[in-house]
């Protein structure tokens, strides 16, 4: 299950770095037996036998299409029997790695299961961070604060009366 899993997070990587192959999957143009072969080249070495045989699998059956879906799935599902977390966090500038591993210790107490992080950076924040997990929002970002106070400037009544 291991390796599955390692593989399908090479798969994830790949389809999310180079829109060029999931264009190729989606393509009615190119057959299937192609689609194998050029997928066969760029993955051999890199995947485990298993995952090579059900990427063949699912191509020669036409179902190419659905890959990137089915890597994400498979990850959610050995991260939901594992009893794994993602955090997502998103900063305005890139973080330093004992940041991160301050967050992960903090989130993985918190929360009594392991954490993986994913973090991205997104320089309109401004500042501080944005930290997602599950369905939970938690902004603390710049942008956040800036657009409150605007809200609150727009919607002042003593403005209106002063006019």
């Amino acid at each position: 299950m291991d390796a599955v899993h390692t593989d399908m997070q090479l798969l994830k990587a790949i389809f999310k770095s180079n829109p060029d192959v999931v264009a190729l999957l989606n393509s009615p143009i190119i057959k299937a037996d192609k689609k194998a072969k050029i997928l066969t080249a760029v993955l051999e070495g890199k995947i485990s036998g298993i995952t090579a045989s059900f990427v063949n699998l699912i191509t020669l059956k036409g179902r190419e299409a659905a890959l990137p879906q089915v890597a994400v799935e498979v990850i959610k599902q050995y991260n939901v029997i594992k009893n794994i977390t993602t955090v997502k966090i998103t900063t305005a500038v890139p973080v330093a790695a004992e940041t991160l591993d301050a967050i992960r210790t903090k989130a993985e107490q918190s929360a009594g299961r392991k954490v993986t992080m994913e973090t991205s950076v997104n320089p309109e924040l401004i500042g501080g961070f944005m930290l997602e997990t599950g369905d939970q929002l938690f902004d603390a970002s710049i942008l956040r604060d800036l657009n409150d106070i605007k809200k609150q400037f727009l919607s002042n009544i003593y403005v209106s009366d002063i006019r």
